[in-house]
This record gives structure tokens, sequence and C-alpha cells, in this order.
């Protein structure tokens, strides 16, 4: 089975919203997916708020040989970083502290 990393169109007319998903490659645009991996909402007036990323999941799938469409792929590139960084604070602030 070749996965891909591509978006799945939802909302509506004029509206578009887009779910960044793990897909079987045969399947329609708006198929029945693996896995949800983020979102894009090109509409939203922040920036920096227009994409949600899940990164641990997108590393995985693409270790295991799924590739991510050209948009995708230039997403990552993009906001990856920004998503990673917050994964690893939360994740320190998480452990608890060592006891003396």
């Amino acid at each position: 089975m070749a996965v891909r990393i591509r978006m799945k169109r939802m909302g509506r007319k004029h509206r578009p919203y887009y779910r960044i998903v793990a897909i079987d490659s045969r399947q329609p645009r708006d198929g029945r997916v693996l896995e949800e991996l983020g979102t894009y909402d090109p509409m939203m007036k922040s920036k920096e708020g227009r994409v949600i990323l899940i990164p641990d999941r997108i590393k995985h799938w693409m270790s295991v040989g799924a590739l991510p469409s050209e948009r995708c792929e230039t997403l990552f590139k993009k906001y990856m970083k920004k998503f990673e960084d917050a994964q690893a604070a939360a994740g320190q602030s998480a452990q608890p502290a060592p006891q003396a």
C-alpha cells in the first residue's frame, strides 16, 4: 500500500478548510483516511493559527515510507519546528521534578 500525506478538503463553498491526513494513494481526495495529522485553515486571519500539526505522528508516517504532497511538504518545512518546540516544552514541564 502506497501511503501519502496530503490534504482532505472540508468546509463549504468559498470557505475551504483542510485536514492533513495519511491516506492510501489510491483513495479519492476526500476518501477514507488512515490517520489525521493536523489541520490547515487558509481563511484564518492570524497566520500563526492557520496550521496545526502533530509532529511525532508525521515523523512516524514519513519513517515508514509515506510521501508528503508538495503543499504539505511546504507546510512541514515552514511550521514543523514551531510544533516540535512546543511539544518538547510540554514534555519537559510534564516530567516530575527529581526528588533530593
